[in-house]
This record gives C-alpha cells, structure tokens and sequence, in this order.
C-alpha cells in the first residue's frame, strides 16, 4: 500500500492525514484549506496518493469529534513507528497516556522514560512529533507549568488545553 494522505474538514479548520500498511504516519494541526493541510505531507512523502480506508474515515470521525470538543480517546490508534527511535516510542507512549484536561512537564515525562536527566531531549521529541492530537504533545508544559514550544504556536496550544478544559496550573 502507497502511503495515504488524505484532508479532513474540522471545526477549527482542515487536518492533514497521512497512514502507511502499518499504521498513522503523520497529522497536521488544523490549516485554512485542504492543500494547505495536505502540502507537509506531500513535501514529506511526494508519491503520496489521496484516498480512504476505513481506518482513516474512522480517524477523521474522530478528528471532527475531537474539535468540536468531545472527550475522544486516540490511545488505539495504531502508528506507524518504523522510523522512530526507542527513545521517541517510549516518550510517546508516555504522552498518550496523559489524561485529557491534564498537564505534564517534560521533566516527568523524561523520569516516566527511564531517563531523568533528559527533560531537553523529550522537549525535541514533542518538537517533532508527527502526529500531534494523537499524541498530545501540547500536554507537555514548562517544570513551572508555563506554556513552552508548540509546532503550533503558544496560541493554538492554549486553545487546545482550553478545549480539554485544561489548565497548566501546578505540574507534577
């Protein structure tokens, strides 16, 4: 299977989608319009083609859901991690597992890693985190709680707390 992209229409704007045989490969946060959505992953994987599978139409459910503001649980989704480090899986699987509404710093995320002097290190993994909403880098604040680096921008990661009903506040 060629590598999927496909753009899907959210209350904040258009998501780009990218799934591989083995699972999700990448996401954009929300963009103006579909081309605007789809142009990192086509500079990414320029065979791409567009189209669907029933994984996908499921994720864009989801997506929509998830935008409007429903509690929505991406922790299933199945990502294709042949390019990732042990490193990279081990952070992300930390950041799926932050409840929705709540925060973590990157030094917690660095000592659930087994790597407690690696807070930079996890701040350069959320910073290319190819999936964000799956996994929910904008989770991941500031030992201060203070909002810090978001592919995004600080705005849209304040929006996304918001949506959860989050709020930076006290950090583990």
């Amino acid at each position: 299977m060629p590598v999927l992209i496909n753009a899907c229409s959210t209350e904040w704007g258009w998501v780009g989608i990218a799934v591989s045989a083995d699972g999700l490969l990448a996401t954009t946060l929300p963009r103006a319009t579909p081309d605007d959505a789809l142009s990192p992953l086509l500079r990414r994987w320029p065979h791409a083609v567009q189209g669907s599978t029933p994984r996908l139409t499921d994720l864009q459910r989801k997506l929509q859901s998830y935008f409007l503001g429903e509690p929505v649980d991406f922790r299933r989704e199945v990502l294709d991690t042949s390019h990732a480090t042990e490193f990279e899986l081990r952070v992300w699987s930390c950041v799926r597992a932050i409840p929705r509404g709540e925060v973590r710093s990157y030094g917690w995320v660095a000592r659930q890693t087994g790597s407690p002097r690696a807070a930079r290190a996890v701040g350069r993994v959320m910073a290319t985190n190819p999936v964000p909403i799956i996994v929910p880098c904008h989770r991941v604040v500031g030992h201060n709680g203070q909002l810090t680096g978001f592919g995004g921008g600080l705005v849209m990661k304040r929006r996304l707390l918001d949506l959860e009903a989050g709020s930076p506040g006290e950090v583990p």
